[in-house]
């Protein structure tokens, strides 16, 4: 907000998109990056989507962690994810991905292009096939229920001062969440 008071007072050319991390395993984007960019027609570029491989479908409630996984090395680096929320998340993904065909990434991803002020994501595949996989995730829509269905499933309890207190419901519903 400061860089485009700056870019505002000065003339100078404002930003009209930012990286932020953003996916179902991470929503912190939407307290308030989200409706800064909204409010502030600055678009999002999402970089790691699938949650640092989180959301591939390679990891499954009480499964180990495949060999080859690149996680076995990069875990502790990437964004912090609670185990038994990632398997609810990735077991509300098998559940769409059943309903629609579709393969789990391209679920995850699909619902990221989806959200407000999210213009594209920045995918990181390892070969031709994940490319195209990813790919995948355009050209057709999750139903309202199934988005429903993920955004239950990844919801996470918001940080102060955006969690809901009898005093804030009045003002939430002068302002509602955009999601």
């Amino acid at each position: 907000m400061k860089s485009l008071g700056i870019a505002e007072r000065h003339g100078y050319p404002r930003y009209v998109a930012h990286q932020v991390y953003y996916s179902l395993a991470g929503r912190d984007y939407e307290w308030e990056l989200m409706p800064l960019g909204a409010d502030q027609s600055v678009g999002a570029l999402v970089w790691s989507p699938l949650a640092w491989g989180r959301l591939t479908g390679k990891l499954r409630r009480g499964q180990p962690l495949p060999e080859g996984s690149r996680l076995h090395q990069t875990a502790e680096y990437g964004p912090p994810v609670d185990d038994e929320k990632l398997y609810d998340i990735v077991d509300a993904l098998f559940e769409v991905s059943e309903e629609t065909g579709k393969t789990v990434p391209q679920i995850a991803l699909n619902w990221l292009i989806g959200r407000p002020t999210v213009a594209s994501v920045i995918i990181g595949a390892r070969n031709e096939a994940q490319l195209r996989q990813n790919l995948g995730a355009v050209g057709w829509s999750l139903s309202k229920e199934q988005v429903e269905r993920l955004d239950k499933a990844s919801a996470v309890t918001a940080p102060y001062p955006y969690f809901p207190y009898r005093r804030q419901e009045a003002f939430a519903r002068l302002n509602p969440p955009l999601v």
